[in-house]
Parts: C-alpha cells; sequence; structure tokens
C-alpha cells in the first residue's frame, strides 16, 4: 500500500464515519424528542439521562448500520471523488499515469471491509437486542402481556391460544391449548392460569408448563397422553403429521409413540394441578412482531423453516433465502453506482449524489418486486425471488467495475 493508497483510505473511511453520525445524530435527535416522556422515567432508577441515552440508542446504531452502511459507502464515494476534483487532486493522479480502477481500489476495499461487518453486526450483534429495538422506550419496563399470535403445531394437532405474552420469560397470560387431535380425557381444551416456555433437557422436551389447570378439571388423574407413531410403508417408524388421523394412548406405556401431555398422575417433577404441554413453538413464534423474525440471526431462521411443527410462510423462506446473498447483493450496489463515480462530466457533486439515489431506488425497488412476488406465490418461487435481483444485477455490477478499471 503507497502514501496515496493510505490517504485515500483514511480521506473515504473519515467520509463514511461522518456520514454515517450525521444520519444517526439526526435519527436520535427527533426518536428522542418523540419519546422524551418515556426515556424521562428511566432516570427514576438512578440512572443518568447520558446513560439511558447510550443504552437505549445503542443497539439502535446497530440497526441503522444495518440498513444504511452500503448505502453510504457509495454516497462516501462519491464525496471523496469530488473532494479529490475540486482539489485538483484527482487531475494530478490521473496525470502521473494512474487510471480510476488504480484510485478506486483503496475505496473498495474499505467498501468490502464494512459490508463484511455488516454481515456481522446482522447475524452477531443485533439478535440479543431484538427485544428493545421491537419496543416502544414506555413498554421497556411495562409488565403488561404483549399480544400474540394464535399458532398452530402441526406435529401434535395443538393450538396455542393466550391472553398475551411476556418475552421476558416466556409466559403466556390465561393460556388456551385447543387440542384438534384425539386426547382421550383431556377433552377439547386445556386451560389455565399461566404458561411458562421451558427449553428440552436430558428429561423432557421444550414445551410450555401449565399452572392452575382449570380444564379438565380432573387433570391430576388423567395419564400422560402419549402421540402415537405409525408405520409407514417401508417399515419404518414416523410420527403421524396429520392432526385428524391422529391417535392418542392414554398411558406412554400403553402403546409406543411420544409423550405430549405431561400429567402429575405419572410424572414426579409435576406439581397438582399442572400439565405440561411438549412442543416446539416457542414464544418467539407466538409473538405478534413482525419485526422481532426479521431481526433474528440466519440460524433462528433455518431452524423456523426446518420445524415440521410449524407453518412457514412463503415470505419467511424469501427472506431466509434474501438474507444467505444480502452481503454480495449489498457490494453489487457499491459497484453499480461507479460510473458515477468517474464521471468526467461537469456535474455537481449533489447532482451526481442525486443520480446515486436513483440507482438505490431502482435496486431496492427490483428487490421489493421480486419478494413481494415471492412472498405470495405469484409466479416465482421463494428462491427464485431471492435471487433474482443478484442474477439481473450481479453481471451488470461486474461489467461496470471491469469498465471502470481500464479508464
Amino acid at each position: 500500500m503507497t502514501k496515496i493508497d493510505r490517504y485515500i483510505l483514511v480521506l473515504f473511511a473519515r467520509t463514511i464515519l461522518i456520514c454515517f453520525l450525521s444520519l444517526g445524530g439526526v435519527f436520535v435527535v427527533f426518536h428522542a424528542f418523540n419519546n422524551l416522556e418515556e426515556l424521562s422515567r428511566q432516570t427514576s432508577g438512578g440512572r443518568s439521562m447520558p446513560v439511558v441515552l447510550v443504552s437505549y440508542y445503542g443497539p439502535y446504531m446497530l440497526m441503522l448500520f444495518d440498513w444504511t452502511a452500503s448505502i453510504i459507502a457509495l454516497i462516501a464515494m462519491l464525496f471523496t471523488v469530488g473532494w479529490l476534483r475540486r482539489s485538483g487532486e484527482m487531475t494530478a493522479l490521473l496525470s502521473a499515469g494512474i487510471n480510476h480502477g488504480r484510485i478506486l481500489r483503496p475505496m473498495l476495499f474499505l467498501s468490502l471491509i464494512v459490508v463484511i461487518a455488516q454481515g456481522f453486526n446482522r447475524e452477531v450483534l443485533i439478535p440479543p437486542y431484538r427485544e428493545l429495538l421491537t419496543t416502544k422506550p414506555g413498554e421497556l419496563d411495562s409488565e403488561d402481556a404483549q399480544a400474540m399470535l394464535p399458532s398452530y403445531d402441526k406435529s401434535s394437532g395443538i393450538l396455542i391460544e393466550g391472553n398475551g405474552i411476556h418475552p421476558n420469560d416466556g409466559s403466556i397470560e390465561s393460556p388456551h391449548f385447543r387440542l384438534f387431535a384425539s386426547y382421550p380425557g383431556f377433552g377439547d381444551t386445556i386451560m389455565g392460569s399461566t404458561a411458562v416456555w421451558q427449553e428440552a433437557n436430558q428429561a423432557t422436551p421444550p414445551g410450555y408448563l401449565i399452572r392452575g389447570v382449570t380444564r379438565p378439571a380432573n387433570i391430576d388423574r388423567l395419564p400422560t397422553a402419549t402421540l402415537a407413531l405409525s408405520i409407514d410403508g417401508k417399515g419404518s417408524t414416523t410420527d403421524n403429521f396429520s392432526a385428524v388421523a391422529q391417535t392418542v394412548s392414554h398411558s406412554a406405556n400403553h402403546s409406543p409413540g411420544r409423550p405430549i401431555l405431561f400429567t402429575s398422575a405419572d410424572t414426579a417433577w409435576l406439581k397438582p394441578g399442572e400439565c405440561f404441554v411438549a412442543t416446539s413453538l416457542n414464544p418467539e413464534v407466538l409473538r405478534d412482531n413482525p419485526r422481532s423474525t426479521r431481526l433474528a440471526a440466519m440460524p433462528e431462521l433455518i431452524r423456523r423453516v426446518r420445524n415440521p411443527s410449524i407453518h412457514s410462510s412463503d415470505a419467511l423462506r424469501v427472506m431466509l433465502h434474501e438474507r444467505m446473498i444480502r452481503g454480495p447483493l449489498d457490494f453489487c450496489l457499491v459497484l453499480l453506482g461507479l460510473p458515477l463515480v468517474v464521471n468526467r462530466g461537469d456535474q455537481r457533486v449533489f447532482g451526481v449524489i442525486a443520480q446515486a439515489m436513483g440507482i438505490v431506488l431502482l435496486f431496492f425497488g427490483l428487490k421489493t418486486v421480486a419478494g413481494g412476488m415471492g412472498g405470495s406465490g405469484y409466479i416465482l418461487s421463494p428462491a427464485i425471488a431471492a435471487w433474482i435481483p443478484l442474477l439481473i444485477l450481479g453481471p451488470i455490477a461486474f461489467v461496470r467495475y471491469r469498465d471502470v478499471r481500464l479508464l
């Protein structure tokens, strides 16, 4: 790396930092102004306002970086080249026999690092703060339950409903577990005061511990209900995922199967009036918050799509494939703006930036249209819909990079 490379690299990095801090500052000012009363309440515990602002808006800066990093890299490249031209340094470099491709190399290298950092931020740093990023300031310390979506477990034929869910501990208020499969003795509903999510351990599968069961009234006298297993044509034992055709035995010892409804009658760790329902529908699936799903890490999205108990929509599958190609697609956006960077005309820098914003709008417009078609199942499959923008824009971006490198 030569001195001129380091000079351009520092100038470009400084421009990226200034653009991001300016955008972040505007966001914090407007957001804090609209939620000043709720933020002030959080200082009642002895914390100062700067500490509250940093703890609350720090994760928001991570999310803002994920949304805007590639766009800022493109705009910063335009500003950097515009500054080099304005100061006459670009003319000196070109007259020394250095082509545009050599001048842009440090900026493209740093842009690639920004895209990689953006991916690390999206998959590692943001997911732990999903609760904060999807909750208003006044609701952070609130004990009120949040809205939940009724969710159907296809593998056991149980519809999970309730008055609300507490995301902090995964508990459901006034749970109603409707039984669409045949569980003799349990009727068609299990009702209780609360249901608390429990992760899987060596003794039990994942599921909800229902406390204060009021229906069925004789819950303590009912044995554990087991989901029977069926034999397929190849002689292997598999779960029957059809809720209508499922048959459930009275006891785990009556026929081989998978225990679903545990009771205190034959489960030592359960207390009277408790029932444990085995299911893989965790509290995150039940939350009525699509934004939280979008902020999930890719491994969690993969587990959700592969979970046979959950109905995975085409929109979720499109989201998963978009996450896989997000990095290359963001770098394509930077390469698409290269002809504007090496423009030899007398256009003002803000006119060039306006053209760049037009490229950005077309870029996201193509992603939105393709994603909408894949999510609705119209013409395109989810995988094809997510990959179409890269298949169209990737070759164009490569050709633009090759042409600029030869100038």
